[in-house]
């Protein structure tokens, strides 16, 4: 099955709020093995809303519509149905009794303009939505012989997500079908040198092989789709077990794995602890360490020594400064160490370099060094990112320092 994704508001054209919802349903559509083709983003004016429909239509068998279900004058989703349809929408007395009870339970008069939200049209049935005043629709009809459905949502991603699964779902008896995916993350490796590993694994449609740049690295989504789970998963075992093989030495995680979380577990498996210094990244490698739940078990705190003076006041030799400058592998090196011994903790994890726009003790923009400090032992890695926006590199820096360490975790 084909489907098109429709939102409507202008307030998405804008650049006010962001189109989650159709990121939400592309992914839930997916995984139901229905191929979402297209996705349209269409501002509140019922002509380009017509317009709009009337493609989905010509070329989906399914058409997902978000938002423009309100009782304001420019909520025309509706509006827009019963026009391509060539049909008239009514009050249906139904929806107008629950609507009325809905008001009177809120203590509220209820404004005559929300009588639109009791429309229905001969097409269309009604998705109740005990979340909010406006019913969704679900339309049927017929194009050149082929059976045409259109859902319509209400926009708030809350009435939507529940609207979607309870009401929408089971009414619309999508063909059996699954989609398998894996995620495999990568680290230290680009996306074009990824994509070379890769060469002609990239060109299958069913299983497919695909490259994504994130900020922890570059992912590879494989992914197949069947009829049954178990067909989809054993369409794509080989696929899956080529792509690992090509990338074994730059894979940390896959699916749902995070950087942080991999590390934190991996010490308090071992019954160790972590302590942070932070120079360029300001905060950032203790935030994304933070943000998993249950972090201090093994995350004791950190340091942010922006000026040189407070690298030294913190434990860094003034003479190794002196000597190699603050943005050095020798100096994220006793920076980490100077963490693990104020903190007390079996490892240290420290940060340094220049985030931009000018260059600092005369190194560029973009020159970063990483170390992690374990028993008397340094490890570093230096990189030279590319020199774009400042909280770019700060971030890579973050997520690379994240890496070295779990990279020593792991003995590689």
């Amino acid at each position: 099955m084909t489907a098109e994704l429709l939102s409507v508001g202008t307030e998405l054209l804008l650049g006010e709020i962001i189109d989650t919802n159709s990121a939400w349903l592309a992914q839930d559509l997916a995984r139901r093995g229905v191929d979402v083709l297209w996705s349209q983003r269409v501002g509140d004016n019922l002509g380009r809303l017509i317009q709009a429909l009337q493609q989905a239509l010509s070329r989906s068998e399914l058409v997902v519509m978000c938002g423009g279900l309100g009782p304001t004058s420019d909520d025309l989703t509706r509006e827009a149905i019963a026009a391509v349809l060539g049909e008239t929408p009514v009050v249906d007395a139904g929806l107008e009794r629950e609507l009325r009870a809905r008001f009177a339970s809120y203590r509220a008069a209820m404004p005559e303009a929300n009588l639109k939200q009791a429309w229905l049209i001969p097409s269309a049935r009604a998705l109740p939505n005990p979340l909010g005043t406006a019913p969704g629709w679900l339309v049927e009809t017929r194009l050149d012989g082929v059976r045409r459905r259109v859902v319509a949502l209400p926009g708030p991603p809350r009435e939507l997500t529940r609207m979607w699964l309870s009401e929408a779902v089971p009414r619309l008896e999508l063909p059996p079908a699954a989609l398998y995916t894996k995620t495999l993350k990568t680290h230290l490796i680009g996306e074009s040198a990824v994509a070379e590993r890769l060469g002609s694994l990239t060109d299958g449609a069913n299983p497919s092989v695909a490259t994504y740049a994130k900020r922890d690295g570059v992912h590879v989504r494989v992914a197949a789709k069947a009829d049954t789970p178990e067909a989809a998963r054993a369409m794509a075992a080989s696929v899956e077990q080529e792509v690992r093989a090509r990338l074994r030495d730059k894979l940390w995680g896959e699916d749902d794995d995070e950087l942080a979380g991999l590390v934190l577990a991996a010490l308090r498996a071992r019954g160790e602890t972590l302590a942070t210094m932070e120079s360029l990244t300001g905060g950032l490698l203790g935030d994304l360490l933070t943000s998993v739940a249950g972090a201090s078990a093994a995350y004791a705190g950190g340091l942010i020594t922006y000026q040189t003076a407070q690298k030294v006041a913190f434990g860094v030799p003034r003479k190794l400064l002196d000597t190699h400058t603050s943005v050095s592998a020798e100096a994220a090196g006793a920076m980490a160490a100077a963490a693990a011994e104020r903190f007390g903790t079996t490892y240290g994890l420290a940060t340094t370099g220049v985030a931009g726009p000018e260059r600092a003790d005369g190194k560029p923009v973009g020159e970063v060094h990483l170390a992690v400090y374990y028993r008397g032992e340094r490890s570093t890695r230096s990189l030279q990112l590319p020199p774009l926006e400042r909280n770019w590199v700060r971030e890579r820096a973050a997520f690379g320092a994240l890496s070295l360490l779990w990279t020593v975790l792991r003995g590689d």
